[in-house]
């Protein structure tokens, strides 16, 4: 038994490393947005999203009356919003970002929204949402 203990690990140290495939090359794509699905999350919301290697972007198209329930993820999150107004609430501050401004949320802070008026973002994500990927992203799709 000793012998084959022996014989095994000369074996091993006489095995060639294995060769590691090369890291993919990054690819430059040029997306047009009506190219990339747009989905329908609940009846008040629908979105479409762009998703790098760090890096997700989402074009978010919410009706009045639209409600974001709380939820926290770990990404980084910065809501640009384009046309409307939301109004989101977080640490017990009410804030209403309008047409034309920007709100950053660091990651694990609890938020909610309401739409005041239709609204179009623009919401970034570092890291990309795997809940949105993957669609298991429940409180959004329960919401109003």
């Amino acid at each position: 038994m000793a012998k084959t203990k022996v014989a095994n690990k000369k074996k091993r140290k006489e095995s060639k490393p294995k060769r590691r495939p090369a890291p993919a090359k990054p690819v430059l794509q040029h997306i047009v947005w009506e190219s990339v699905e747009l989905e329908q999350v609940n009846p008040l919301l629908l979105r479409h999203f762009v998703v790098g290697k760090n890096v997700m972007l989402a074009r978010i198209f919410l009706r009045k009356g639209s409600l974001v329930p709380l939820h926290r993820h770990h990404n980084e999150q910065i809501s640009y919003v384009l046309e409307g107004a939301l109004r989101f609430w977080i640490d017990d501050k009410e804030v209403v970002v309008r047409s034309g401004e920007v709100l950053l949320i660091p990651p694990n802070l609890p938020h909610k929204i309401e739409t005041l008026e239709d609204t179009l973002s623009l919401d970034i994500f570092d890291p990309p949402r795997a809940d949105w990927i993957d669609k298991t992203d429940a409180y959004l799709r329960k919401a109003k």
